[in-house]
């Protein structure tokens, strides 16, 4: 077995993609024509949205949306990339909300945290040295 998506349930599918796009510089690899679900190419494991409607009449009727008002979901997002500062900056200039400016962390990695437009932390992270 292999790790092959994580999906996150969203307001808006299409404005989120548009938002990764922009904060994180990941290009969209598919929208499904309902714009309810769509991917992210992040490489072998794909990030996925997909619109609260749609999962709220398939899977669950009740849950708990993703919401920026709401406390973040006990989960996160992480990017890796060789210049954290400009990352952050880059997410922050798109919208989202700064929450922990890069810090070396005690392991030797750098890592920023922000909050994306539906609220969810995103870490941007340097490579660990292993």
């Amino acid at each position: 077995m292999k790790f092959g998506y994580s999906i996150v349930y969203v307001k808006d599918v299409l404005k989120t993609v548009d938002f990764y796009e922009r904060a994180f510089g990941i290009k969209r690899y598919f929208i499904h024509e309902s714009n309810q679900y769509a991917e992210m190419d992040t490489g072998s494991t794909l990030l996925a949205f997909s619109a609260d409607e749609l999962v709220q009449n398939l899977l669950f009727k009740d849950y708990e949306t993703n919401t920026p008002e709401k406390r973040t979901a006990g989960m996160e997002i992480d990017f890796v990339t060789d210049d954290v500062k400009g990352a952050y900056e880059q997410a922050v200039k798109a919208g989202a909300k700064e929450v922990i400016a890069p810090v070396v962390k005690p392991w030797g990695q750098t890592v920023g945290y922000v909050r994306d437009i539906n609220g969810i932390t995103v870490a941007i992270c340097s490579p660990i040295q292993r």
